[in-house]
């Protein structure tokens, strides 16, 4: 990439960061216009669940091949390519005629996204070479993820409340070309030195793996578990994880590089934001329709109830991550999983007769765990791995952000409806909420556990063991020495 003027690397950041920005929200804004998804589409809780989900789904499943793509053809090609795709498929969503076209013009957003994340930060990454700019770049990128959890409820209920939920989608249009246009002015085309290989029978693999386990967990409040197509969809999401794995450890150039799995802090960091972005996606979920329905409030004020929440996360992320480089991973961690799990608690004992003093403790508290859990995640996966994989690693982890994301909407979702009951009342609902809000406590107390686990001085040396080993098998083979006087061979020595 060539070296660029001080403005004009700011203007790449702040065009980068506003792609961040649309596709973050995009994954809380739709949030506070389920009732009203429910009403004007006849929606089901399990309707709903997949109007969440098939955005996050493929999201999640293509991530990992939108960035391989971008380094191979070109970083700003991909990048307008996504942005192209996101704004159709917003005009699309904005006109859906129902639910069935909503899901699947969603899916196509996300399809868009997959190459604006992962891109966007490779292109930061190379705007910036200075070692102290880059780091505050990439902090700057991080807070606005903050300001997209914070602005989405709000953004979304103001928006419901006075326009209608397909403005929702609307709003992304006018962003979207005028980061297009922006991207063709200021951003430098730049590719990889040397592109990873595209992987395409591990990229299905992964499709059919989350696709299948998502749809069986979706359905099961539905069919129940004995449901042949439950226990079909099942089986063939074990099938497939089980052949990503046995293909992609013969593959020189996986997709998902399973060696990385022998470190203990690479699998916890990986289970903890699998586990901390279920709990968050769960409890948006969960909260909004208790909000709007248990509570009666508008769009607008459910999302003004959920800012303590939102703003305390934006707050702490930066301060969890300097944290983490002073004092290592395991604080943060431990703060987290501990405040996401009082959090959780205390939102098992909330209903609309009590105090909303304690329904804003219960997010704050959320909020904390939420706010410090993210920046160690990320750390914790990357630490010990070589140089070369560092990038690979940050990417797995960020595609386990988005599979718990969506596994957290269908399985706490699915609770949710098992419990709601053929005949919904008010004393149902808020059951229903309780519920979902005790596997919310549960995936955060997961995250506790593994946090502590994955950040003490067992895992550190699991870690050294599986850098030296990946060191090693990357390593060029170094040929044989043939000129002894014998004729003989002699063992190259490193």
């Amino acid at each position: 990439m060539p070296d660029l003027s001080t403005r004009r690397r700011f203007l790449v950041l702040a065009i980068c960061c506003l792609s961040l920005l649309i596709v973050g929200l995009e994954t809380t804004v739709l949030n506070v216009a389920l009732p009203s998804l429910q009403q004007d589409l006849g929606a089901s809780v399990s309707g709903l669940q997949w109007a969440l989900d098939s955005y996050t789904l493929v999201l999640s499943s293509l991530l990992m091949l939108s960035g391989s793509t971008g380094d191979r053809i070109g970083r700003r090609r991909t990048f307008q390519t996504g942005l192209a795709i996101f704004v159709l498929a917003s005009l699309l969503c904005s006109l859906a005629p129902n639910l069935g076209w909503l899901i699947a013009f969603r899916m196509l957003q996300g399809v868009g996204a997959s190459m604006l994340n992962p891109v966007a930060l490779s292109i930061v990454t190379n705007t910036f070479p200075d070692r102290q700019e880059r780091a505050r770049a990439i902090g700057v990128w991080s807070a606005v993820v903050g300001v997209s959890i914070a602005l989405g409820p709000i953004l979304g209920g103001f928006l419901v409340e006075t326009v209608g939920w397909r403005w929702i989608f609307i709003i992304n249009i006018p962003i979207g070309l005028l980061a297009i246009g922006l991207t063709a002015l200021f951003v430098p085309e730049s590719k990889a030195a040397r592109a990873r290989r595209i992987d395409p029978v591990g990229q299905l693999l992964v499709v059919l793996t989350l696709a299948t386990l998502v749809y069986a967990i979706i359905e099961v409040p539905h069919r129940g578990w004995s449901s042949p197509l439950v226990v079909g969809l099942l089986v063939v999401a074990a099938v497939s994880a089980v052949s990503l794995v046995l293909y992609e450890k013969r593959r020189a150039e996986p997709l998902l590089d399973v060696r990385f799995f022998r470190s203990a802090q690479f699998s916890g960091a990986t289970l903890i934001a699998v586990c901390a972005f279920a709990a968050f996606s769960g409890c948006l979920f969960v909260n909004t329709l208790y909000l709007q329905n248990d509570l009666d409030l508008t769009p607008f004020r459910a999302g003004l109830y959920l800012l303590p929440m939102a703003v305390v996360v934006m707050v702490l992320a930066p301060i969890s991550g300097r944290m983490v480089a002073s004092y290592g991973t395991r604080p943060s961690l431990v703060l987290g999983g501990l405040g996401m799990t009082a959090g959780t608690l205390t939102l098992t004992f909330v209903d609309p007769s009590q105090s909303l003093a304690v329904l804003f403790l219960a997010y704050g508290l959320f909020g904390v765990g939420f706010g410090m859990l993210n920046a160690p995640i990320t750390a914790t996966a990357v630490s010990g791995m070589p140089p070369s994989q560092a990038g690979l690693a940050a990417a797995v982890t960020s595609t386990s952000r988005q599979v718990g994301t969506a596994i957290g909407v269908a399985v706490v979702g699915s609770v949710y409806t098992a419990r709601l009951g053929s005949v919904p009342d008010a004393v149902s609902r808020v059951d229903a909420a309780h519920a979902g809000f005790w596997v919310v406590a549960g995936c955060a107390a997961l995250a506790l556990v593994v946090g502590w686990g994955s950040s003490g001085a067992w895992a550190r040396r699991s870690a050294e063991r599986a850098a030296a080993r990946l060191t090693t098998d990357l390593s060029p083979p170094v040929p044989p020495v043939t000129d002894r006087p014998d004729g003989a061979t002699a063992p190259a020595v490193r």
